[in-house]
């Protein structure tokens, strides 16, 4: 191979170079930014593009997408002196891509940084119980310091996320035991509402119970009342009946002496069962009385009843008059 050739070959590779170099094709969403002699020329956006060999260059290739970043870990002092530790993840784009690329060296370096800071100087403001009830509240207080600090950058931070809050062990043992007392509590407070509603329910139910039955008490009484008032008044009818057909009869032929007969023979009846179920007998003082009511029952009977003879039981009295008087006992005092 001679001197002329290996000039050829290096020219056509140089050539070759030369000429890939100067077609550029931007993918979507990204930008090139463009140095001419070492300045800032242009921005190439998404598409092909011819640049001058030799004298164009890419500098700087910006993504415009939205990017999310992680936050390490760190440990953050609360206010009621607790070390915790906090990590979380940082959402950003790039909105100027010159900025982004003059602006700051590493800008993705930077915004976490200043969210870490600010992270510290928030979660320092705040008790360890707080850090977990206000979640939106640091992230949104983070998203705002950031932005804040980035926007001469060309940097828009859209949102920040804490991903986690680790207290120290100890911490957790004894918020443990805070939860695990709360929810005792609120299970013994449940539970002693089921028993007060539970005797509500009980108390309702003898009430109701005792009412009704009460209610049935009263409607059998009533019942019975009717029942008894309307057998008075059966009772009273049928008497009123019997004692108007009694009349009747009496009235009728005959009738006086079915009367004397009838009232004859219960007093016979009574007075023999007054014999024998009794050795002792009270007699009335007038004999003569008795006398009297047995004749008159024994006139009775002869004129109604002819064949039937009525004797009147004998009794061995002896009259008042013929009774033997009893000694007197003579008194201690004599």
């Amino acid at each position: 191979m001679t001197a002329g050739t290996v000039i050829l070959i290096i020219l056509c590779v140089f050539i070759l170079i030369a000429f890939l170099s100067t077609f550029k094709v931007v993918p979507q969403r990204s930008v090139y930014i463009i140095e001419r002699l070492g300045k800032y020329s242009r921005t190439l956006d998404a598409g092909f593009h011819i640049l001058i060999p030799f004298i164009d260059k890419v500098a700087y290739k910006q993504n415009l997408k939205e990017q999310a970043l992680d936050v390490a870990s760190q440990i953050c002092i609360t206010k009621d002196n607790i070390a915790v530790e906090v990590d979380g993840v940082l959402y950003l784009q790039v909105i100027d891509p010159q900025k982004a690329s003059y602006g700051i060296d590493n800008y993705r370096f930077a915004v976490i940084q200043i969210s870490q800071t600010t992270m510290r100087s928030i979660i320092g403001k705040m008790e360890l119980d707080k850090t977990f009830e206000e979640r939106d509240t640091v992230n949104a207080s983070i998203v705002e310091a950031v932005d804040k600090a980035s926007e001469p950058w060309g940097i828009k931070v859209s949102r920040y996320e804490v991903k986690n809050i680790s207290p120290p062990q100890s911490i957790k043992d004894a918020m443990e035991k805070q939860m695990r007392a709360e929810r005792e509590k609120r299970a013994q407070i449940a539970e002693s509402e089921g028993d007060k509603q539970a005797k509500i329910n009980r108390a309702e139910g003898d009430k109701q119970e005792m009412i009704a039955r009460s209610e049935g008490e009263k409607q059998r009484k009533i019942n019975e009342a009717s029942g008894t008032a309307a057998e008075i008044e059966m009772v009273a009818i049928a008497t009123a009946k019997g004692i108007r057909e009694i009349a009747t009869s009496i009235n009728e032929e005959g009738g006086m002496n079915a009367v004397n007969l009838r009232v004859a023979e219960q007093y016979l009846n009574e007075f023999g069962k007054l014999a024998k179920t009794n050795n002792t007998m009270i007699v009335p003082a007038d004999l003569s009385d008795i006398a009297g009511v047995i004749s008159s029952i024994t006139s009775v009977l002869g004129k109604t009843q002819p064949s039937f003879d009525v004797k009147p039981p004998q009794r061995d009295i002896a009259p008042v008059s013929q009774r033997t008087p009893r000694p007197v006992p003579p008194r201690k005092d004599e």
